[in-house]
């Protein structure tokens, strides 16, 4: 098995034992005996869409969608696949993805609590620091479980951010009364 540029590969024994050590990428290696699981440590992509995070008014969001990006370090990716539970981790066509599913919750974790910060008509104004506050969340979470050194969160995007349609037709409606007042003053 060759390992690809981007990936690093942990050997498996033949008794399913994980041995220490990562095998870099551009190396050949037999796998008669035992097997090699190749991982992706480039920069991943974790969608989080149709979220309906609760604002500072109490009102539910219609549609909020970001993006978290992180990468793994590459000396620690027999650790983590071997001492970390297997549900933080996902399979896409193949690839392991470590600690993705993990991502995912403090991910979801943190947006839904820097939501409860800001108006849910406040909030597509305050994008960069409700970005900022995520990310900050996260890798607080992450230090917290040690992993800092592991995980590096590089960009938190927030693709999506709507309020619930009652919100916009308040707002709407709101604006139009204070139009008809000018209106009125401008006729008295």
């Amino acid at each position: 098995t060759r390992i690809e540029t981007g990936e690093v590969g942990v050997r498996v024994g033949f008794d399913k034992q994980i041995q220490q050590g990562e095998l870099l990428p551009g190396s050949f290696n037999q796998t008669m005996i035992g097997d090699v699981l190749t991982f992706p440590i480039k920069d991943v992509n974790v969608k989080l869409d149709d979220m309906t995070p609760l604002a500072k008014d109490n009102s539910t969001m219609k549609d909020f969608d970001a993006v978290v990006v992180y990468n793994i370090n590459s000396q620690q990716v027999a650790e983590l696949y071997s001492q970390k539970n297997r549900a933080f981790h996902a399979e896409f066509k193949g690839d392991v993805y470590l600690m993705y599913n993990y991502i995912v919750q403090n991910a979801r974790n943190a947006i839904y609590k820097a939501a409860r910060k800001y108006e849910a008509l406040d909030m597509a104004d305050n994008r960069e620091a409700m970005e900022t506050q995520v990310r900050e969340e996260i890798v607080r979470n992450l230090a917290e479980e040690k992993l800092d050194g592991s995980i590096t969160v590089s960009q938190v995007l927030i693709r999506n951010v709507q309020p619930a349609d009652s919100v916009v037709q308040s707002a709407n409606d709101l604006v139009r009364a204070k139009n008809e007042l000018k209106q009125k003053e401008v006729e008295v």
